[in-house]
């Protein structure tokens, strides 16, 4: 008699989860995709146009002992369950797994584990579902319109101006922060005046002349106020306001690496790596669990297997006055409410209980969703306001001052809100203040602040472009691409990322926008409803799309290659700088007619001990100018590298750990650290 075979995405996922399971269950892991569109047909796309956009899928490159493997436990086993992460992308990696594997209708099921805990786990196991078609035509069609548009999109923007690449959501990302900038340049600053009133506790700012808001915008102006009024501010009006402060709803994929980003300084890449491993699950000492729920959600949904324990909670440790109520939402479009907000597994699992089986970052973000959830079954905060207005010769002067009456769900999350006691000394109505000051100072309107990574999230998340899951990847692009650079944490468009924008609205300003942007998410969504059938949103998309491409390819201006101010050597030609496959070169302007190209005494930059011989790892450059890294003493030693070597071993086999674009992973086997 076989095994039962669960096959999930992650192999440290997988550990846990057999143990919870028992001897009767194999779990093993696809470590991800196995299989995605191949790069052949007409434009490389991997997908028939003429018959249908049937999609041709190819196994990935490196994945086909893990297929061997994963073939022989579905051979030995007598039921396989399909485990793969609640949304999506996960769906489809089920159906590639089933479909790749020859898994039978009947010999299978889908689970879907929205949090890996050993109770959950066994009640996941003991309901479980089939493989959603829609789902998996919805991710199916995202990818065919991912490919179509980065495929074309690039070759043109490559052949024509140089530029690396182009995507559907990528590029109006990069069109968001490209019109902000126009807005930044086009900004006229106005100049304007401020007049404060200073007393011996607080200030008061002028805001009106009689009943109509004042601007002052020159010194003439601000200097008749202070000319027109006196010594003597009397008391014309105090109005005090218990104002309630309520809790934000828990997080949601979007809102966790806003907060994240704020608050830890933390890249969205960075958080979802790190909640990825504390879903995944943390070895406790005493057990390995998951610690927080699926990290990948758009709903602030709360389930009552956790809320009931953790009003419980609140009550026993803070006082029933403190216990809230679950807040509601209207749902938005584009929320798939698949499963719960982010939150953590149990209520009981304190930050500080558990801080020393946790990194610190593992631990700062734990807590921060910890308290998040907490915080959002708490009593609102109360807050006594006072605002008094004074009046000096019909010129009114406006001071606020709040208390902190109730902290409610503050207790738990003050950390993380600013909330600072402004109080206001008691004067009564009619009563006349004398100022030990006045001072008017000068200022000027400021334009509309660049997006930081947070509030370029926040954005795509309001107008609906993309998915939460893709945002941390679509942030990388723009900045791997060099389309944008960061400036004191924010993003400025470069040059090649504002042309690429340019060139990208002269020929499809209809498709590469917000709202058609937006409105693709909507079909995507309406697909995996059932309510819309993929052929005729590609279909939709491709007749539109392709005479466009096809009219850029022909009108689009190809930019000319910049002059270095030198000449060719051998024909006297000016010499111009290209981009090659593998980055910058200097060549002839003459080409074909000239294949001169100018090679670059490179100073020899050492890396680290070569791990076979006595030699030094040094930067190299290959024929084609690649960079990598090999042995000094080639050819007698051939170690070589294409990623930089850091000169560490690998903690599980013992080679070499390389480093790419922040990663750190082993040039020999899979072991991968993205912190």
């Amino acid at each position: 008699m076989g095994k039962k075979l669960v096959i999930v995405e992650s192999p440290s996922k997988s550990k846990t989860i057999e143990k919870y399971l028992g001897n009767e269950y194999k779990v093993v892991s696809s470590k991800g995709h196995i299989r995605d569109l191949a790069t052949t047909g007409p434009y490389g796309l991997g997908v028939d146009i003429e018959n249908d956009f049937k999609a041709n899928y190819v196994p990935i490159k490196g994945k086909g002992n893990v297929i061997k493997e994963l073939k022989k436990d579905v051979k030995d086993s007598d039921f396989v369950y399909l485990a793969s992460d609640p949304d999506r992308e996960g769906e489809a990696i089920a159906w590639h797994l089933k479909d790749t594997l020859g898994i039978k209708d009947n010999h299978y099921k889908r689970v879907l584990f929205n949090e890996i805990t050993h109770d959950k786990v066994l009640d996941a196991i003991d309901h479980p579902t089939l493989i959603d078609d829609h789902l998996v035509k919805s991710q199916e069609t995202r990818r065919i319109l991912d490919r179509i548009i980065g495929f074309r999109l690039s070759k043109l923007l490559q052949s024509k101006i140089g530029a690396k690449s182009a995507g559907r959501v990528q590029s109006v990302a990069l069109k968001l922060i490209v019109d902000r900038e126009r807005e930044i340049e086009a900004f006229v600053p106005e100049e304007y005046w401020k007049i404060i009133a200073i007393f011996p506790d607080y200030e008061a700012e002028l805001f009106k002349y009689k009943d109509e808001t004042i601007e002052l915008h020159s010194e003439e102006e601000a200097n008749h106020v202070l000319d027109c009024i006196g010594e003597d501010y009397t008391v014309e009006s105090i109005e005090k306001k218990e104002k309630s402060r309520k809790s934000k709803f828990p997080f949601i994929t979007s809102t966790l690496q806003q907060e994240a980003s704020t608050k830890l300084g933390f890249p969205a890449r960075k958080t979802m790596s790190i909640a990825q491993k504390l879903y995944e699950g943390i070895d406790l000492g005493s057990e390995t669990v998951g610690l927080i729920t699926y990290m990948r959600t758009d709903s602030i949904r709360l389930s009552d297997d956790f809320v009931k324990p953790a009003m419980k909670y609140i009550e026993e440790n803070y006082g029933k006055k403190y216990v809230g109520y679950v807040k509601q939402a209207k749902k938005k479009e584009n929320v798939q409410d698949a499963h719960e907000a982010i939150r953590p597994t149990s209520v009981l699992r304190e930050p500080m209980k558990i801080k020393q089986y946790l990194s610190g970052d593992e631990f700062k973000l734990y807590s921060l969703i910890y308290k998040r959830t907490l915080a959002s079954l708490m009593a609102d905060a109360s807050v006594n306001q006072t605002t008094i207005v004074f009046d000096n010769h019909d010129y009114k002067f406006k001071t606020t001052g709040s208390v902190l009456l109730f902290d409610g769900y503050l207790k738990v999350y003050k950390d993380y809100e600013e909330n600072e006691d402004k109080v206001l000394p008691e004067i009564g109505e009619k009563e006349v203040c004398k100022t030990t000051n006045v001072e008017s100072s000068q200022h000027f309107t400021q334009p509309p602040a660049r997006y930081t990574e947070a509030k370029l999230i926040k954005e795509m998340e309001e107008l609906g472009i993309g998915r939460p899951s893709t945002y941390a990847t679509i942030i990388d692009t723009i900045k791997t691409r060099d389309y944008v650079v960061l400036e004191d944490k924010k993003f400025k468009p470069t040059t090649m990322g504002i042309e690429t924008t340019d060139r990208l609205q002269e020929f499809f300003s209809d498709l590469i926008n917000v709202e058609y942007t937006s409105d693709m998410e909507k079909e995507l969504d309406e697909i995996a409803d059932g309510e819309l059938t993929s052929l005729k949103v590609l279909k939709d998309f491709w007749d539109l799309f392709e005479p466009r491409v096809k009219d850029a390819f022909t009108d689009m201006e190809k930019k000319a290659p910049e002059e270095t101010g030198e000449v060719c050597p051998e024909c006297g030609n000016p010499l111009v700088v290209r981009k090659g496959k593998y980055g910058e070169f200097v060549a002839c302007s003459n080409y074909p007619e000239c294949k001169y190209i100018q090679k670059e005494q490179v100073e020899t930059i050492e890396v680290c001990d070569c791990p076979n011989c006595d030699g030094k790892i040094i930067e190299r450059t290959s024929r084609k100018g690649k960079v990598f890294y090999g042995c000094n003493h080639y050819p007698k030693c051939k170690t070589a590298y294409w990623d930089k070597p850091i000169g560490e071993k690998c903690p599980e086999c013992g080679e070499m750990l390389t480093e790419k674009n922040g990663v750190i992973k082993c040039s020999s086997c899979e072991y991968k650290n993205e912190q």
